[in-house]
């Protein structure tokens, strides 16, 4: 491999606070010098990248990413979500545990990270099944999960409904110091809703999940929190009141995160117009009250990370009914664009709104990619944030197609993204 130097880029590392125009040097897919002086003498075949004032930072960490493999290839294969968030500036996936079958066997985390390591361009962290089957029944085996390389625990876009399972999970995850992951949406309320409970939803005629699911869910498990100590993460929180939840448990020092995704903090339930199948999520979009909630909670921290919330559909699965058609839409090409569309919105300067997509999922994770440090993998993205491109549902890369942005002009384009120093995405010029 060759030695690389960017040259005429805008360094920003989240984690030490660098933003400056300089060069970054390359050497043997490791980051071997930043803000290297124009006075010193490169070695002989060094590849010279000249950035033209765009950004380099740290490889896009996702900490939310569905793919369909195991069971469901159909909808996605980590080679076509690597494709997908490779373009899109990802160097780092965590993959949800929900696949036919579930990641509850340490076989299948082994044989999910291999499936990473294969494509050389992607970074793939495979989350374990809190439940067996992620069913809700009966605790998976943890322990040898997280032996296998499990980065967390969770039954994916299924909340756990046993309280008592949940914090006998939570007792024993604290042993090992794990991060159990949740999805804040009570079953019992959320069961067979597709739309959030209000005026639009009865306009509709759509049946209803109440925006309360959330926060019922949210206020139980704080409280198994602090009866067990153990970390809890909550995932793509998405109203007012379950933020305000997550606000004070933070105030009072209980080891809690939460992470948001784009569509909650860009989209309301507008969006879903005329019975639009592709705004059908999970969960639901929200009022235009709580989509401001969102943006302020990334403003004032109570948000760590920006996840993508990736969920591959396809055709068949949307083209239904409103009510009948599966809830998810694509993320991992329009996560950066997004943030960075509605970063002023919510007070974030770029190097806040890149640490939310870099270092701060990276180190609740536990893993040392999001950063521009010497010695860390060369995992990069270059992008110009100024450059704008539009979405179209059918020609994004990867497999799933499904995307609530459709026809939308974003900003921030990704010119490039290397893994370990080696290109694997170069934007195409016409």
């Amino acid at each position: 491999m060759k030695p690389l130097l960017f040259t005429n880029v805008r360094l920003i590392d989240p984690k030490s606070g660098l933003d400056k125009l300089g060069r970054l040097f390359v050497k043997d897919g490791k980051i071997a010098a930043v803000d290297l002086p124009e006075t010193e003498k490169l070695p002989e075949g060094c590849e010279v990248i000249d950035g033209n004032g765009a950004v380099l930072c740290p490889g896009l960490v996702d900490m939310r990413v569905t793919v369909g493999e195991p069971g469901y290839e159909y909808r996605e294969t980590i080679a076509t979500a690597a494709e997908a968030g490779t373009a899109g500036g990802i160097t780092t996936m965590a993959i949800l545990p929900n696949s036919k079958p579930a990641i509850d066997n340490p076989a299948l985390v082994t044989l999910l990270k291999a499936k990473g390591e294969a494509t050389h361009s992607v970074n793939i962290l495979p989350y374990g099944a809190l439940s067996v089957g992620c069913e809700g029944k009966e605790m998976a085996e943890i322990g040898l999960l997280q032996e296998a390389g499990a980065i967390a625990f969770t039954d994916g876009n299924r909340a756990l409904e046993n309280t008592r399972l949940m914090m006998l999970i939570m007792s024993y995850a604290r042993g090992y110091n794990c991060l159990i992951v949740q999805h804040p949406e009570d079953p019992s309320l959320a069961r067979n809703g597709s739309a959030t409970r209000g005026e639009l939803a009865t306009k509709l005629g759509l049946p209803s999940i109440p925006a309360a699911a959330e926060s019922i869910m949210i206020a139980r498990d704080l409280r198994l929190a602090e009866l067990t100590g153990c970390r809890l993460h909550f995932g793509h929180v998405s109203t007012a009141e379950g933020l305000d939840l997550i606000r004070q448990a933070k105030q009072k020092g209980l080891p809690i995160s939460c992470d948001t995704a784009p569509v909650y903090f860009d989209l309301n339930e507008e969006a879903i117009g005329d019975f639009r199948t592709y705004a059908k999520l999970s969960p639901p979009l929200r009022s235009e009250e709580d989509r401001q909630a969102v943006c302020q909670a990334l403003a004032d921290g109570t948000i760590d990370a920006i996840a993508s919330d990736h969920l591959p559909r396809d055709v068949d699965d949307k083209r239904l009914p409103f009510a009948e058609a599966a809830a998810g839409g694509t993320g991992l090409v329009t996560l950066l664009s997004v943030t960075l569309l509605r970063a002023k919105e919510s007070n974030l300067s770029l190097l806040d709104a890149l640490s939310l997509l870099t270092y701060r999922p990276a180190q609740l994770l536990g893993h040392s990619s999001g950063t521009l440090s010497i010695g860390a993998d060369a995992d990069l993205c270059l992008f110009d944030p100024d450059q704008t491109w539009l979405v179209e549902a059918g020609k994004l890369p990867g497999r799933a197609q499904n995307t609530p942005f459709d026809n939308r002009k974003l900003p921030g384009l990704v010119l490039g993204t290397w893994k370990s120093g080696r290109r694997v995405f170069q934007r195409q010029t016409s």
